[in-house]
């Protein structure tokens, strides 16, 4: 699968022939005190695991005819599962037609090759499948390359020496001679040449988007990212806040490229808010790092907005595999303070649960609740913006700015490089204006309103420096 293969539209013959393979999902999970052994925590119970996977599978259309739940005390070398349990499933595959088992685990290339001759059908483990989901996903060049490399990667991973094609050897090419080399190491070669090209490709990307960070960092306008496991309703919260039409779908992984759009705050202030790919527990390595490009973005947010289903039954440890990864992505606790938790899918509540939720939220220190929203209703986002709004005005100054009635320019001005909190007035026509604002806007504000005071406190008379260039 190439980068002009991966985000294209899908065809209907290519879901018609998803829709024609029998799937089977299977769970291989670790028992409790296996899981412990092997220093292992799950905060999802078997079920809950195995409905997620379900999940993944039918995120690409697949048929899936039922799941298989299997309980380990110890993970098999050679088959992952015992060989019992692999011949029961062998069975199951066999009755029902299944053409496709996934694994809801990570496969190593042997067990995937000693479970696809043991059950005489395709197998994919959940590295595979979010792959697939994501070179589905992928609208962009950016996000295709970035589907590829990790595609390539896991690819390169899966090339061992039993399969017989890959054992011949080539004649050297041109002044090069010798003994040749093997059809793995060709393989592997130009495997990596792609992928050498496809990091060189990133890497252009990557100072595009520096550039463009750059140039938005000049305006300023303050980045708020939205963040979440996948299908928390970010997108649909992206969309009522910023009255944009991305793809907001009850699936996972609907959203995958970033999305930037312009927003007001209540008090006329400017941000940008990001819309980025949804998490998963597992999720693969190689994606974190393929897709490190976008996720930047996140990393460099003035504030982020952790969005959680919180008519999930797994709503905490989805949010801990949220935390986990932002953790991988070097996003430390001492970054927390610009972490906003939004509860979305308050619709999905009966009576008790909204009453229970109201009581959680109230034992909470005001600084660390989080904003109860319904993102299809529009319930509770007025007072988020509100609560954007003040995160962001923490180390801003107020000042007191006094407008005459022919300085339209002026009050413009201040309208559009700082938050007007309040105008009044005064019987000469001028208006008296409270006006908040970044640091680094105060000595514009002061040259061009050399009377402004900050907000009860004396004229500001701090040090002046002429302004690069002039914003009027």
């Amino acid at each position: 699968m190439s980068a002009s293969d991966i985000g294209k539209p899908v065809t209907e013959p290519e879901k018609a022939l998803a829709q024609a393979t029998h799937a089977l999902v299977v769970g291989p999970y670790l028992t409790d005190r296996a899981a412990a052994r092997f220093d292992r925590t799950a905060m999802r119970g078997p079920e809950a695991r195995i409905a997620e996977a379900e999940g993944l599978a039918r995120a690409i259309d697949l048929d899936v005819v039922g799941h298989e739940l299997v309980l380990l005390t110890q993970i098999r070398p050679a088959t992952f599962l015992g060989k019992g349990k692999v011949e029961e499933i062998a069975e199951r595959v066999k009755e029902d037609e299944v053409s496709l088992v996934m694994m809801d685990c990570a496969l190593s290339p042997v067990q995937q090759r000693n479970l696809e001759k043991e059950f005489g059908a395709k197998v994919i483990d959940r590295t595979g499948l979010i792959l697939e989901i994501f070179g589905r996903r992928a609208r962009t060049r950016e996000g295709a390359l970035q589907v590829e490399l990790a595609h390539l990667n896991y690819q390169k991973s899966r090339l061992v020496r039993s399969w017989t094609h890959l054992e011949r050897q080539r004649g050297g090419f041109g002044f090069l001679g010798g003994p040749g080399e093997t059809q793995i190491e060709t393989d592997r070669r130009l495997i990596q040449e792609r992928m050498t090209r496809i990091e060189r490709d990133l890497e252009s990307v990557k100072k595009t988007r520096g550039l463009h960070r750059k140039s938005r960092q000049a305006v300023p306008y303050p980045v708020v990212a939205l963040v979440g496991y996948t299908n928390a309703g970010k997108s649909t919260l992206f969309n009522r806040l910023t009255r944009a039409e991305v793809l907001a779908e009850d699936m996972l992984f609907a959203t995958l490229d970033p999305t930037l759009r312009g927003l007001r705050l209540p008090h006329g202030a400017r941000i940008m808010l990001s819309d980025t790919v949804g998490f998963i527990s597992d999720l693969p390595t190689s994606l974190v790092s393929a897709f490190r490009a976008t996720l930047e973005e996140v990393i460099s947010a003035d504030i982020i907005l952790h969005v959680r289903d919180i008519s999930h039954e797994d709503t905490q440890a989805q949010s801990s595999d949220v935390e986990a990864i932002l953790s991988d992505l070097g996003i430390t606790p001492e970054d927390h303070d610009r972490i906003i938790e939004v509860w979305n899918k308050l619709d999905l509540l009966d009576e008790d649960a909204r009453a229970a939720l109201t009581d959680t939220v109230s034992r909470r220190r005001p600084e660390e609740r989080p904003f109860v929203v319904s993102a299809l209703t529009g319930q509770g986002t007025d007072g988020l913006l509100a609560g954007i709004e003040d995160k962001l005005a923490r180390g801003r100054s107020r000042f007191h700015v006094t407008v005459g009635h022919t300085d339209g320019q002026g009050l413009h001005w201040l309208y559009e490089n700082g938050e007007v909190l309040s105008r009044e007035p005064l019987s000469d026509g001028s208006l008296e204006i409270l006006v908040r604002l970044a640091p680094e806007k105060i000595e514009r504000l002061v040259q061009r309103f050399p009377d402004a005071t900050r907000d009860e406190e004396a004229p500001y008379s701090a040090p002046l420096h002429p302004p690069a260039d002039d914003e009027d």
